[in-house]
């Protein structure tokens, strides 16, 4: 059966219903930036503010997603395109469920984020970029990837023989090397607000 033959079904509750239900405006919160930059400390934490806040969020960790959903993928360009559009194609449906949605993943290629915000539109995704030197990145290395990455123990690591392409026009552009998580949380909080997400 090709695809062509499989129609999507409307249900009875739609996005609006689910979003009113919750007193909350849905989106995907999608936060990009080197290993190392801070993007799962931040995500947890941000998170944490928002529950405090009684807002119904779900984070989605590259990591954790390896381990179930994108285990059967690599670190080769193709594939971390592919990670990235299964991690859309989930985002989607968590906004459509009325939820605010943290995405912390590399997702080092311009192009891939583009496609985030193509698929589930750009008025509901907030791009927060880490923009954390590679040198404070590499001096944490919580997963000691950077030192394997020097001894030529693994290839293929973004930021040193693979490249991370910077957004040009993120919506919040934090330097957690200069900023606490605490003041990076106050900040990204002030946004949605301003926004009329939360």
């Amino acid at each position: 059966m090709t695809t062509s033959a499989v129609v999507w079904q409307e249900t009875i509750i739609i996005q609006g219903d689910r979003a009113a239900q919750k007193a909350q405006s849905p989106c995907v919160i999608w936060f990009t930036g080197l290993s190392g930059a801070g993007k799962s400390t931040l995500a947890n934490a941000l998170e944490a503010a928002l529950f405090e806040r009684g807002k119904h969020s779900y984070l989605l960790d590259g990591d954790n997603l390896r381990h179930g959903l994108n285990q059967d993928l690599g670190f080769s360009e193709a594939d971390r395109t592919e990670n990235i559009r299964r991690v859309g194609e989930v985002a989607k449906l968590f906004v459509d469920a009325g939820l605010i949605v943290l995405a912390a993943f590399i997702s080092p290629f311009q192009m891939d984020r583009a496609s985030i915000k193509d698929l589930i539109g750009d008025d509901h995704v907030v791009e927060v970029y880490l923009d954390t030197p590679l040198s404070i990145c590499e001096k944490r290395d919580p997963k000691g990837m950077y030192r394997k990455a020097r001894n030529g123990e693994i290839t293929g690591f973004t930021g040193i023989d693979s490249p991370y392409e910077a957004p040009e026009s993120a919506d919040i552009v934090i330097n957690t090397g200069a900023v606490s998580i605490a003041d990076s949380v106050a900040i990204i909080l002030a946004y949605l607000d301003r926004h009329s997400f939360t």
